[in-house]
């Protein structure tokens, strides 16, 4: 267990080492590797266990009945996913977690983590209140979805998209998670669709690209 690593997340952010080492003797953990496009949690699982991804990342993917589907969100490195619902017994996921590339998981109890341990760590409400915050951060993040798709126009939605980036990224040079499919299921396009928007764009001065390394160019700034 990389636990110096563990410190740097945003779950045991304020925790040293070693009382990292403590708590997760109190959290019932357990760790497993998925290869690319493993499913880790399927639609229709009821869970109490919330991942913590700790190399690797995975996506969260809605299948429809109709056999078609969209990616949700991306989980990173660090990240969470699965609180929402281990919180809420009973509750069954709606959709798939799915390994984006080989990806190992630290599963953490979830009942564990909102009961103070009996062995009285002072630091447990620390990491409760750690998970107040990313579960806050996650609900900012699904409503910036919400407004990347509201558009019906591809370009619209791209550049609500790519602006975004550049603000959290602090820079109009940033890389996104995703892959073209991924990217289009993002924002609920045509992949098709969006690799000719994408290259009309670059044509227009609006931005510039290559694979997933994106430059917002001034006159993007008229889109918004």
């Amino acid at each position: 267990m990389d636990y110096q690593f563990l410190s740097t997340t945003s779950l045991f952010k304020g925790l040293t080492e070693q009382e990292i080492k403590t708590i997760l003797l109190c959290l019932n953990v357990r760790e497993k590797k998925y290869r690319k496009g493993s499913i880790i949690l399927h639609a229709g699982d009821q869970v109490s266990e919330i991942g913590l991804v700790l190399s690797g990342s995975v996506n969260i993917v809605v299948t429809f009945y109709w056999g078609n589907s969209n990616i949700f969100g991306h989980v990173g490195k660090g990240d969470l996913f699965a609180e929402n619902y281990a919180a809420i017994p009973g509750r069954t996921l709606l959709n798939d977690v799915v390994a984006a590339e080989t990806t190992e998981i630290l599963f953490l109890n979830l009942d564990r983590l909102l009961t103070t341990c009996k062995k009285g760590c002072a630091f447990h409400n620390g990491l409760i209140h750690n998970l107040v915050k990313i579960s806050a951060m996650k609900n900012l993040n699904l409503s910036a979805r919400m407004m990347h798709t509201a558009s019906k126009s591809i370009r619209e939605r791209v550049l609500s998209y790519l602006s975004e980036c550049a603000l959290t990224s602090g820079s109009m040079h940033f890389s996104i998670p995703f892959s073209r499919q991924e990217l289009a299921d993002y924002l609920g396009v045509d992949r098709s669709a969006l690799s000719g928007e994408l290259s009309k764009m670059q044509r227009d001065g609006l931005i510039e690209f290559r694979k997933s390394d994106f430059t917002l160019l001034e006159d993007s700034y008229l889109y918004e």
